[in-house]
């Protein structure tokens, strides 16, 4: 059983920004979604998403085993946030508040101009095109709002749904490194992408949404 959520955790940033500073990170919005900021009121959600294995079989964590491991998980979000390193996003439906999924932009290095993107979607939403609707939406942000040149994606070989999604935003495969994660007793190897702001027009990305059945986590 899950210890019951410690009175701080309320629906807040839990951050305290500097002079002209975000508190938070902006909401994004596409046809069907909005991207929101992620706080200890969603642990349920986080939980679900991330205890499910069907979710996390290409992740580099093994799935979340208590209710806890998402307040920790959530945590860790924030602290990416204050120091710049982490952006990430909850996945909403429009008109809704609960998470179906998460987006991500991590590894930020403004002055380098780049980042790696990630995403999950809720096993029980698959088949929509939610993830490749989100990732269009946080690539624009990225290369607009951001400023950044270049983002990068670290992919399973064998999750052939998610690679071909990425290269339909335009990510090009660039290398493979064997072994590079070892997931619960498992080796995995991991396909390398990258797409450059120069690679796409930011227009035609966002609005070119076919459906997706897979779940894809690259954080």
């Amino acid at each position: 059983m899950a210890l019951p959520m410690p009175p701080f955790f309320k629906r807040k940033t839990d951050r305290i920004p500097q002079v002209g500073e975000p508190s938070s990170l902006p909401t994004l919005s596409s046809q069907r979604l909005n991207l929101c900021w992620i706080d200890h009121a969603d642990v349920a959600s986080i939980y679900q998403i991330y205890s499910d294995s069907k979710v996390t079989r290409y992740w580099s964590h093994s799935p979340f085993s208590h209710q806890d491991d998402a307040h920790i998980y959530i945590e860790s979000i924030h602290q990416g946030f204050n120091n710049g390193k982490l952006f990430q996003w909850g996945v909403c439906l429009k008109g809704s508040q609960k998470l179906i999924g998460t987006c991500t932009l991590s590894d930020i290095s403004p002055a380098q101009g780049r980042a790696e993107v990630g995403y999950a979607i809720a096993s029980d939403h698959w088949g929509h095109g939610y993830g490749r609707e989100a990732m269009g939406t946080l690539i624009k942000h990225a290369f607009t709002e951001l400023g950044l040149r270049r983002l990068e994606a670290d992919v399973d070989p064998h999750n052939a749904k998610c690679l071909k999604s990425l290269e339909a935003l335009g990510f090009k495969r660039e290398g493979y490194l064997r072994q590079r994660w070892q997931v619960a007793g498992e080796l995995q190897d991991s396909v390398i992408l990258g797409l450059l702001r120069t690679d796409c027009m930011l227009e035609s990305t966002v609005s070119e949404i076919h459906p997706i059945s897979a779940s894809v986590s690259l954080e």
